[in-house]
């Protein structure tokens, strides 16, 4: 399982990854679930302790979804205790990845000082809503639903209308994904 953050999810989903003798990552490794047809891919860490024909780690690091890297840290094979990776500490590249998705946030577009505020009072207020009154916590969700909806169509509207769209760059803008920017504008214009 990965590390993701609400706000950009799978866009920059960060693992610790492995790192072979010659400085690149090992193909994906898969397991079998069992009886049934189905398998499980992995490329994170754990997987490349050279067991089952698959690599040995030569080092750790951070892996983000978007293609970002963290710094390799060596995997002290051959110490006392050697029985393959769970010990290993990979609290470092769990601090780069953080660093990374920090880096994401200060190139997103800043939102107006006035609606961060209004928005972080909002889920202030609706969080004990919903357990005080949840009937009314999802009226007011609702409520919130249908004006997002409007507001998004306008803003894709607009986007559309400018033409010439850069989807990397509102991709940027957004801290996610090209294609998931695409995709989210395209969501918003099909909006009814």
């Amino acid at each position: 399982m990965g590390w993701t953050t609400e706000e950009f999810g799978e866009s920059h989903e960060g693992i610790v990854g492995a790192v072979l003798d010659d400085g690149s990552e090992p193909k994906h490794a898969y397991f079998d679930l069992g009886s049934g047809a189905g398998t499980y891919r992995t490329s994170e860490w754990w997987a490349y302790d050279g067991t089952m024909g698959r690599p040995k780690a030569a080092a750790v690091r951070a892996s983000c979804s978007c293609g970002w890297r963290g710094p390799g840290i060596p995997v002290p094979w051959g110490e006392p205790a050697d029985d393959g990776l769970e010990d290993l500490d990979v609290s470092g590249p769990r601090r780069d990845w953080d660093e990374h998705i920090r880096t994401v946030e200060r190139r997103t577009v800043p939102l107006p000082a006035d609606l961060a505020h209004l928005l972080s009072a909002l889920e202030d207020r609706l969080i004990p809503l919903a357990e005080d009154a949840p009937a009314a916590a999802l009226r007011a969700v609702a409520a919130l639903d249908r004006l997002s909806q409007r507001a998004g169509r306008e803003a894709a509207c607009v986007l559309e209308e400018n033409g010439d769209q850069r989807w990397e760059a509102l991709g940027r803008a957004l801290g996610i994904g090209a294609d998931r920017a695409q995709s989210l504008v395209t969501h918003y214009l099909l909006l009814r």
